[in-house]
């Protein structure tokens, strides 16, 4: 038995989407199992993970269960070195705990006032004096991570870490809410928003299509400020692909793009695909494989 991750709604849970970039950055098998916020069906995924209590929740190869997000990044990164989860550097492990822990506990004002909302990008959210605070705090942390450590790469410790997963969430925030910063913050949120595992989290967000009244704000919205996915739409087969690019079965639902028809093996991985064509290796592959886009 492998891993089992428990998340609830890809466009709204903050601390699943840590949990989950986790996996997918260091290519580690996981069966992802989903509960709707807000309805039983959240119920039901919790019961299949007790003693956890909230999302994300990890079921290890033993059936150990492990809640909290610093629990689950902290095992897999004893539990898979070799996908250097943490930065190799002590100084710079120390201070990306530091910085995990203090998101981990801190930000109130920002996550009372900007719900993580991967749908929808406002153009301003009127944001108080504490949440401004909060926003000149991380800058502050991700200014320091980014100015010692940060030269081998676009992340706080130059290569992909544990704290970027802390901070992804944030950086959705920043983006959805339009919320001030300098060039170097902006910077980093680009870098996350530009993140394939980010964008295929956003894109699965996108074709669960979940709408939660909780997080409906009355502002004025503005176009997605991360990248403008090629487009795409559903169509009718014949596909010129016969096998679903995932999992490999047979294919019954289609979408158009880059003009030709592909086929996958259910609504949601088309669906997730139209989101973000370009966002998924397995698809792109079989592309190329097929002759590329007609245009």
């Amino acid at each position: 038995m492998g891993y089992r991750l428990a998340i609830a709604d890809r466009t709204y849970s903050s601390w699943s989407l840590r949990a989950w970039l986790l996996f997918d950055h260091a290519g580690i098998p996981v069966k992802v199992e989903t509960g709707r916020l807000y309805t039983d069906d959240f119920a039901r995924l919790l019961r299949d993970f007790a003693p956890a209590r909230l999302v994300p929740a990890l079921r290890l190869p033993d059936g150990t269960v492990i809640a909290e997000t610093m629990a689950i990044a902290e095992t897999l990164a004893e539990r898979h070195p070799e996908a250097g989860l943490w930065p190799a550097d002590p100084s710079a492990r120390a201070m990306a705990r530091w910085l995990c822990a203090e998101m981990h506990a801190g930000f109130s004002a920002l996550r009372t006032h900007c719900p993580m909302n991967l749908g929808v990008s406002y153009t301003d959210c009127g944001p108080d004096r504490a949440v401004l605070a909060d926003v000149a705090r991380i800058e502050e942390l991700w200014a320091m991570a980014r100015d010692r450590f940060g030269a081998g790469g676009p992340w706080l410790f130059g290569g992909w870490s544990i704290a970027d997963a802390f901070f992804a969430p944030v950086a959705g925030r920043i983006a959805g809410y339009n919320l001030p910063t300098g060039p170097e913050a902006a910077a980093y949120v680009e870098a996350q928003l530009a993140d394939p595992s980010f964008r295929r989290w956003r894109a699965m967000g996108k074709a669960q299509n979940y709408d939660q009244e909780f997080y409906r704000r009355d502002w004025p919205t503005r176009p997605w400020p991360g990248p403008a996915p090629r487009p795409a739409s559903p169509a009718d087969g014949p596909s010129v692909n016969a096998a679903c690019p995932y999992s490999g079965d047979p294919v019954t639902d289609f979408m158009e793009c880059g003009g030709r028809v592909w086929g996958f093996c259910n609504p949601f991985c088309r669906d997730k695909t139209m989101a973000d064509p370009e966002a998924w290796p397995a698809f792109l592959s079989m592309v190329e494989e097929q002759g590329g886009f007609a245009h």
